[in-house]
């Protein structure tokens, strides 16, 4: 995976009005933990860090104070109408580290004739793979699955250098019967009203 870089400016004004100010300035505030260091505030590029971001598991590259650091998204916060970056909690690695992360679940293939439904139990598994290395998906075969058809976590070919970190008995996708549409309960009464009145 490649690594992106970002400009980073640590945060010493705290607060919601120091918040806003920073993002009317097109930055976004964000913490950076982890290895048993003090937690740093920093603010990062709004416009770059939202590209970064539509990379799952992205991997960081920053400078703080003159250091550089490796960091992984942990958490990101966004504006619930605009979709915009309130906040970001980055988590420091190293290279050569494992770290535990989640990854979607892609499904291909076509199922067993009929009228059969896929249901993802679970879109993402939590795996364990090496922190420049994460892998940003899994994709699994679902050809000829039938309705009662399931596949489990450890069911599932994971990429080289990634483990299974859940639960490996759990299920992430299943064929499910497509049930007949009942009548509205509008539409019911209404039939029964129409036979009263005949």
């Amino acid at each position: 995976m490649a690594e992106i870089k970002l400009a980073t400016e640590v945060r010493t004004e705290f607060g919601k009005g120091a918040a806003r100010r920073v993002r009317r300035a097109d930055r976004v505030p964000g913490v950076v933990y982890g290895h048993g260091a003090e937690p740093v505030h920093v603010t990062l590029p709004g416009h770059e860090l939202l590209l970064a971001l539509r990379t799952a598991n992205v991997l960081i590259g920053l400078e703080i104070d003159g250091k550089d650091a490796l960091v992984i998204p942990k958490a990101v916060q966004r504006h619930p109408l605009k979709g915009t970056i309130e906040h970001v909690d980055l988590l420091t690695v190293k290279r050569g580290e494992k770290v535990q992360v989640e990854i979607a679940v892609h499904a291909e293939g076509d199922l067993a004739p009929g009228a059969n439904l896929l249901e993802f139990v679970q879109n993402t598994l939590l795996v364990e793979a090496e922190a420049t290395h994460i892998p940003e998906s899994v994709t699994v075969s679902v050809a000829g699955l039938d309705a009662g058809d399931s596949i489990v976590a450890k069911d599932i070919a994971l990429p080289k250098g990634a483990t299974l970190a859940g639960d490996e008995d759990a299920i992430v996708i299943q064929v499910v019967a497509a049930q007949a549409e009942e009548p509205a309960a509008d539409e019911a009464a209404e039939g029964e009203a129409e036979g009263t009145e005949a």
